[in-house]
């Protein structure tokens, strides 16, 4: 099956009012898994590769390729997304490696100056036919940082100021804070509902759920039946990676063929993927 534009799966989610998961890709074995984890749930995926994993490789092209041939043989529709991108030379790579949207990370910028680089991203994109997705408020987590505190400034997403953001930018889709955050290892993030529904009202654009490792699963079904569209996962395939692939080299210190233990941690990502997929539909 062919790739099909992040938009298109992101539009179809919507109209049918269920949630779509993009999974991050790290290896190619996370690729494998999140094509797999699909077809087992017969879910459409979105398959997204962040500048971090990107500076991982030291390049786009070999793991944008990997990802996008797997992504291309699923039996499921299947998008291609590069993500949290801060870097305007990596933005520019987008097209030419088959990616159909992007996420361009200012957030850490003030918002007057989020909107103006936001604002030459999106012209770009939509140049190249992207879809494009942006950050308003502050999601904790990435890059190590300590996860924010829900009355720290900017912890929250403010809605008449996302209404604003989207206007001023054009943006596609909006990845907003409401109380989760980036590589929690536990599943004990409580969400904003209150404020989901305040924003789902007064934003046009789909909204974007990052940090969703850390969300339960009755809590991340109340956020999608509340409005949320595009749910970002990432660390909750490498826990399930990990968890796989240490009992066995600690079992097997001898062990030194990487199938041996690859093989089940790809095995036991796919199986979080399809729990994911099947728990949004």
């Amino acid at each position: 099956m062919s790739l099909v534009p992040t938009g298109t799966l992101v539009g179809h989610a919507v109209a049918e009012g269920h949630g779509i998961a993009a999974f991050n890709v790290i290896t190619l074995e996370h690729a494998e898994a999140v094509v797999a984890g699909a077809e087992r749930a017969q879910r459409p995926v979105i398959l997204q590769i962040s500048e971090n994993a990107v500076k991982f490789h030291g390049r786009l092209g070999p793991i944008a390729a990997a990802a996008a041939a797997a992504a291309r043989e699923a039996t499921v529709p299947c998008a291609l997304h590069l993500d949290h991108v801060e870097s305007i030379d990596l933005l520019k790579q987008a097209p030419e490696h088959g990616f159909s949207s992007v996420m361009f990370d200012a957030s850490t910028l003030s918002y007057a100056d989020n909107v103006a680089a936001t604002q030459a991203a999106v012209r770009f994109g939509h140049d190249h036919g992207l879809w494009v997705e942006s950050e308003l408020g502050h999601i904790g987590g990435k890059d190590g940082a300590p996860p924010l505190s829900a009355h720290a400034p900017g912890a929250r997403t403010e809605p008449s100021e996302a209404v604003a953001f989207v206007d001023a930018t054009g943006v596609d889709g909006l990845a907003v804070a409401i109380g989760s955050s980036h590589a929690m290892t536990r599943r004990e993030a409580a969400l904003d509902h209150e404020l989901i529904a305040a924003l789902r009202y007064a934003v046009p654009v789909p909204l974007v759920l990052h940090g969703s490792s850390g969300v339960p699963d009755d809590e991340l079904r109340r956020a999608v039946a509340g409005g949320l569209v595009k749910i970002n996962i990432g660390t909750a395939l490498n826990i399930a990676f990990t968890g796989a692939v240490r009992p066995i080299l600690s079992g097997q210190p001898e062990l030194v063929d990487p199938r041996k233990y690859l093989k089940p941690a790809r095995s036991a990502m796919a199986d979080a993927v399809a729990h994911f997929l099947t728990l949004l539909a």
